[in-house]
């Protein structure tokens, strides 16, 4: 028995030859045996990516084996995931609410509401409040960001509050 050159294929002209060799086959294997839904050209490309990945550990004669043992069971994986896909696929989706379309549509208007209200405070009202309620800053933040003190902030936060309540009540 003929001890082989090399114990490993990370030679690029080594593996490039184990490519042209065996890189075709290896497909037609894939092909034949899962289809093409599968994409068997990109399960082969990954079989040889993870060849070169680990290149040091596998030597050349074990090589395609380890190719077609790689790119089964990518290939497997593959099926695996289509099968959860579909599974989950074929559950029922819940599309309704327990709403009631008054009640949405209720909602859509004291949405908009609620910014025509807010339009219509001062600038520095309605910066202060919307810093303040959507960004979640506290006044202290506020008050630094805006170059004025806390005092200043909490007035024009509840200033913009008393606002806001007054409009949306007389709506």
């Amino acid at each position: 028995m003929s001890k082989p050159l090399q114990d490993h294929i990370c030679e690029s002209r080594l593996f490039e030859r184990l490519y042209k060799k065996h890189s075709k086959n290896l497909h037609d294997f894939l092909y034949y045996k899962f289809g093409e839904h599968l994409n068997p050209q990109d399960k082969m490309q990954e079989a040889f990516i993870k060849l070169w990945q680990n290149c040091s550990k596998v030597s050349p004669d074990k090589a395609k084996s380890y190719l077609f043992t790689t790119a089964n069971n990518l290939m497997l994986n593959a099926v695996a995931h289509q099968k959860v896909v579909l599974k989950y696929n074929k559950q029922p989706q819940k599309f309704s609410t327990n709403e009631t379309p008054e009640f949405v549509l209720e909602e859509k208007e004291y949405h908009k509401k609620l910014q025509d209200a807010i339009s219509n405070l001062s600038d520095a009202q309605r910066v202060a409040f919307l810093m303040n309620r959507v960004e979640g800053k506290r006044f202290k933040e506020i008050a630094e960001l805006l170059d004025i003190s806390v005092k200043a902030v909490e007035k024009r936060i509840y200033g913009a509050l008393k606002k806001l309540r007054l409009e949306i009540e007389e709506l």
